[in-house]
Parts: structure tokens; C-alpha cells; sequence
């Protein structure tokens, strides 16, 4: 749409100034400027206005003079009208698309869809074959890694020219933002997302929205520890009789501890993590494991993880117990979208609709503890309600310029 706009002001300006000749009447508007990198922001091309002749330039110059600048601003006048009605229909989201025999059909055709997602593995693949049990003759090709690296993994592909992708979920939101910008995201909204998501957790343009929400927070083994004993804050980690016994995973690899640590880095400053840092803490990588550690009892305490991986392993018997610390727990709203090049397009699409609907919204929570934005879906009895915990939240826009910081802070106290 740039590119167009700087076309129409260059094609105008060459009709307003007509018979003129010249350096002015010949100067070329420059291409527009690339998408910006991650953690830059968007900046609109230039308008270049051309100079008026010089007064007294030849018999009635001045009317000239006139004439050419009425021109000049009725050309830039249109600009900005196409400009503002080309804004508008960005900013608005496409309509709410059912289910229909056709896209059925169309995604039966097509025969599969990819899915990328930070969710574990296990979720990702009892979804998967609950959307294959409901649509025979889709396949759900599962290609799950942590959020960071599905990052770096689209981005490498996109500058490969492969578009491999159909369907992407990722738990840090600020990669939706980063997609949508680069013009990577195809506008979708499920009918159920138009009709029962809250308005914060939906993009308003319809690229994506939070397929899920995940808390990160504090474990321990049962058998280890008892509850009395149990660290009830953050700052109860920083106690000695912890060192050497707490595992925690790694913003630089998962998506959720990138917004956890964010979210924490403004609720008690990095001071903190300085300090955590010097606990002898036991550094694995994916949201996942800290809790698979805790249940083998590899250490006592986890400092970070994922709430639904510890609702999974108590269901299974193993001895592990979540803690709600009392400053606050970790709100990660992982989202999902639609890439624009999706080798199954519609596929996709009714994957997405899946993801989104009671059905597949009820399956996650059930199956995998995971939490939903979904109104009509119910949380398996023994489960705290979001509801009644005091929660931290992220705000995208500031955790992706906070991104590289967070980096260089987490290595310096942690290593790499």
C-alpha cells in the first residue's frame, strides 16, 4: 500500500506541474523505506514537495505560481484522503467465518495442515488428533519448539524464500506483533473469537488473538518439602537454604519465560534476578521442564514454568504442587495466527477455528490444565480460578523493545 501511495503522489505531481521542466519537475520520489527490524518502529514515506518557480519567472509568473501550488495541494490533498480510507480499511477486521461444507471440502482437498506452537508437545498432539477424529482427511503436522526459537525459525524460512508454515502459536504475544507488521499474518477471526474473546486479548485488526493463557509459577516436590516449608513468594527464593536446590527455565529459549521474566524484571527490578542468580540455579531451557525436574525429583523448587505441566504431572500422581507467589504470578497470553503465505490455507483456517472453538478451547484445559479466554469453558474441579489470583500482565509493545535487555541482564547473571 506504501509503494502504491508513492506512486500516486508521484503520478500527480508530474499532472499538477504538467509542462514544467526541469530539476523540480523531474525529481524522482524515493522507494519506500524496508520493514523495519524487530524492535524498530514503523516509519511512513516522505512526502517531497516541489518547489514553486520563482517570482517574476517570465511573463505572469505569478499566475503561474498560483495555479502550480493549487495543483500541488489538491495532488497531496487527494494523497491523504487515499491514505486515510486505505488506514481505515487496515484497521478493520474481516468478518467472522464459520465453518462451511466448502471449507470443509477446500481443507480436505489441500489434505493437511502445519502447525507451529510453543504449547508442549504432548497438548499440541492430543489437539491435533482431536481435530483429525472431527475432520477426516486433514492431517495435523505438529512441529513444536520453544517460542523464541519458533522465532528465529520463521525468520530464517521467510528470508529462504519457504513458507512451511500454515498456522503459528507462539507464547511470547510480541512475535504476532512483529509477523503482523512484517505483512507475514493473513486476517482471520473465527466466529467464536468475534463473538466471545474480551477485546484485549484479540488483535483489532483480526490477525490473531490468545489461543491460550499460561501462568508461571513456583513448585516444589511433595516429598521433598513440605507445604509449611514451601517458598509462598519470589522473594523467598532468595533465601540461602535454597541454593543449589532450584531449577528455572530460560527467556533466550522459551517464549513464556521471556514474558514471565519481563513481567517480573517491572514488578521487583533486576535486582532480584542478580540475586537469584547467585543461588546456583539449575538453567534448563523450555517452560516445560522445570516441573518435569521437580517430578523426578532432580530439584525441590522451580523458580518458573508452566501452571498446566504441574496440573498434568499431580493428575499422574507425581509429587509436585504449584505456588501462586504472593507479589504476583506470571500472566503469558500466547497467541495465535495465520501466516499469509500458508501452503494450506484452508486447512488452516478451519485448524484455527478449531483452536478457538468451546470444543478445542475445553479440550486444552482438560487434557492439559491450559487456561482459556473462552467464557463457556469450565476449569476441572481442585484448580485455583484465574479469577481468584493475583495475576501479572505483560504489555507487548514495551516487552519487545525490552527484548535485547533482557537478554544481555539474563546472561550476565545467569550465563548463557
Amino acid at each position: 500500500m506504501r509503494r502504491k501511495l508513492i506512486g500516486t503522489i508521484a503520478a500527480l505531481a508530474r499532472i499538477a506541474i504538467g509542462h514544467r521542466t526541469g530539476s523540480a519537475a523531474s525529481r524522482r520520489v524515493p522507494p519506500p523505506r524496508p520493514s523495519p527490524a524487530r524492535g524498530e518502529g514503523e516509519s511512513g514515506a516522505a512526502l517531497h514537495s516541489v518547489p514553486s518557480a520563482p517570482a517574476g519567472e517570465g511573463r505572469g509568473g505569478g499566475s503561474r505560481v498560483t495555479c502550480f501550488r493549487s495543483q500541488v495541494q489538491f495532488a497531496v490533498a487527494l494523497v491523504l484522503a487515499i491514505g486515510c480510507a486505505s488506514a481505515g480499511a487496515r484497521a478493520a477486521a474481516p468478518a467472522p467465518t464459520p465453518v462451511t461444507p466448502e471449507l470443509i471440502a477446500a481443507a480436505k482437498k489441500e489434505g493437511r495442515v502445519v502447525f507451529y506452537t510453543a504449547v508442549d508437545v504432548q497438548v499440541a498432539e492430543k489437539l491435533g488428533a482431536a481435530f483429525e477424529a472431527k475432520y477426516p482427511g486433514v492431517a495435523v503436522q505438529v512441529e513444536r519448539s520453544g517460542a523464541e526459537r519458533i522465532f528465529q525459525r520463521i525468520s530464517q524460512e521467510v528470508g529462504s524464500g519457504i513458507h512451511a508454515a500454515d498456522i503459528v502459536d507462539s507464547s511470547d504475544v510480541t512475535h504476532l506483533y512483529v509477523w503482523k507488521r512484517d505483512g507475514l499474518l493473513a486476517p482471520f477471526v473465527p466466529t467464536e473469537v468475534a463473538e466471545k474473546w474480551p477485546a484485549d486479548e484479540r488483535d483489532a485488526d483480526g490477525f490473531f488473538a490468545a489461543d491460550r493463557a499460561t501462568l508461571s509459577v513456583i513448585g516444589y516436590n511433595t516429598k521433598q518439602i513440605k507445604a509449611e516449608d514451601a517458598p509462598k513468594s519470589f522473594a523467598d527464593l532468595l533465601d540461602p537454604k535454597w541454593r543449589g536446590k532450584i531449577v528455572k527455565a530460560h527467556p533466550g529459549y522459551s517464549g513464556t519465560i521471556m514474558t514471565a521474566t519481563f513481567e517480573l524484571s517491572r514488578a521487583l527490578g533486576w535486582d532480584y534476578f542478580e540475586k537469584l542468580g547467585k543461588q546456583r540455579v539449575l538453567q534448563v531451557q523450555s517452560s516445560t521442564e522445570p516441573p518435569k525436574k521437580l517430578a523426578l525429583g532432580e530439584r525441590p523448587v522451580m523458580a518458573d514454568g508452566n501452571e498446566y505441566n504441574l496440573f498434568e504431572l499431580k493428575e499422574k500422581g507425581s509429587p509436585v504442587e504449584a505456588v501462586y507467589p504472593t507479589e504476583g504470578t506470571p500472566l503469558i497470553a500466547a497467541s495465535a495466527g495465520i501466516m499469509k503465505d500458508a501452503p494450506h490455507p484452508n486447512a488452516a483456517r478451519l485448524f484455527a477455528t478449531f483452536l478457538f472453538s468451546q470444543e478445542g478451547q475445553q479440550l486444552m484445559s482438560d487434557v492439559g490444565g491450559v487456561r482459556s479466554f473462552h467464557p463457556d469453558v469450565k476449569e476441572k474441579a481442585g484448580r485455583k480460578p484465574m479469577s481468584e489470583i493475583k495475576l501479572l500482565k505483560s504489555d507487548p509493545a514495551e516487552q519487545e523493545k525490552a527484548v535485547e535487555t533482557i537478554k544481555q541482564k539474563y546472561a550476565e547473571y545467569f550465563g548463557t
